[in-house]
C-alpha cells in the first residue's frame, strides 16, 4: 500500500495536475482575501479572524477536489490499468486507500501555504496577536476534514464510470449535495420535523460548528462516517468490476 500511495502522490506531484490545483487554490485564495473588494476581504473585516478564509475555501473545493480526483479510477478503467492493479498482491481496499490518502495530502500541501494568511492577521491585529489562535486551528482542523471527505466523494464518482468528464460533473454534484444542498432543502421547511434531519446529514452544520472553535465527537464521527459510507461505496463497485 505505502508503494501505491508514494507513486499516486509522485503522479500528482510530477504532472501539471497537482500544481494547477495548488496554483489555482492558492490565486483564487490570495485574490478574494487580499485583492477584491468584497465581504470576503480579511483586509476589510471588523475583526482579526480568518472566518472569510473558512467561508470560501470551501466552494473552492467543491470544483478543484473533483478535478484531482476524476481521473483516480475513471482513468484506469478507460486505458484498463485496473486490471493490472487487481493482480498486485494488494487488497482492493488498500488500492482505494492509497488513492485516498494521496488525494488528501495533496489536499494538505495546498492548505499548508495558507498559514501566511493566519501569521498576516496575528500581526496586523489591534493589538497584535488577538486572534483566536485556538478557533483558527480548529477550523483548519474543519477545513482538512470537510476536503477529505469531498476526496473519498470524488473517489466514489471516479470509480463508478471511465469518463473523467462524468466523474467531474457527479463529483462536484454530490459534494454541493452534501455540503450545501441538504441544508438549503431543509430550510424551506417543506417536511416539518424531518427538515431537521436533513440539514443534520449535510456538512455545512457540522462544519460551522468546528469553525466556532467547538470541537465535537460528533462532528468527527459524522466527518469520518460520511468518508467511510463513500469509501465504502467505491470498494463495492470495484469489486463488482473484478467479476
Amino acid at each position: 500500500m505505502k508503494a501505491l500511495y508514494l507513486k499516486e502522490v509522485r503522479s500528482f506531484l510530477s504532472s501539471i495536475i497537482g500544481y494547477i490545483f495548488i496554483l489555482i487554490y492558492l490565486i483564487a485564495s490570495g485574490l478574494f482575501h487580499w485583492i477584491i473588494s468584497y465581504n470576503t476581504n480579511l483586509l476589510e473585516g471588523t475583526e482579526a479572524d480568518l472566518i472569510p478564509f473558512f467561508n470560501l475555501s470551501p466552494v473552492i473545493f467543491l470544483i478543484l477536489i473533483p478535478a484531482i480526483t476524476m481521473r483516480s479510477i475513471a482513468e484506469e478503467r478507460r486505458t484498463g490499468t485496473i486490471e493490472l492493479l487487481f493482480t498486485r498482491p494488494i487488497s482492493d481496499l488498500k488500492i482505494l486507500l492509497a488513492k485516498y490518502f494521496a488525494g488528501v495530502t495533496l489536499l494538505i500541501i495546498a492548505i499548508v501555504p495558507t498559514l501566511i494568511y493566519y501569521i498576516s492577521m496575528y500581526q496586523l491585529g489591534n493589538p497584535v496577536g488577538i486572534i483566536d489562535d485556538g478557533a483558527t486551528l480548529t477550523s483548519y482542523f474543519g477545513l482538512i476534514l470537510l476536503g477529505s471527505t469531498f476526496v473519498a466523494i470524488g473517489i466514489f464518482a471516479s470509480s463508478i464510470t471511465s469518463s473523467q468528464i462524468v466523474a467531474f460533473i457527479l463529483g462536484m454534484f454530490l459534494c454541493w449535495i452534501f455540503y450545501d444542498g441538504l441544508s438549503l432543502i431543509g430550510s424551506f421547511n417543506l417536511m416539518g420535523s424531518f427538515d431537521s434531519v436533513i440539514q443534520y446529514i449535510g456538512m455545512t452544520n457540522h462544519y460551522d460548528s468546528i469553525k466556532r472553535g467547538v470541537l465535537d465527537l460528533s462532528d468527527i464521527v459524522y466527518f469520518l462516517s460520511v468518508i467511510t459510507l463513500f469509501m465504502y461505496a467505491a470498494l463495492t463497485v470495484i469489486k463488482t468490476l473484478k467479476k
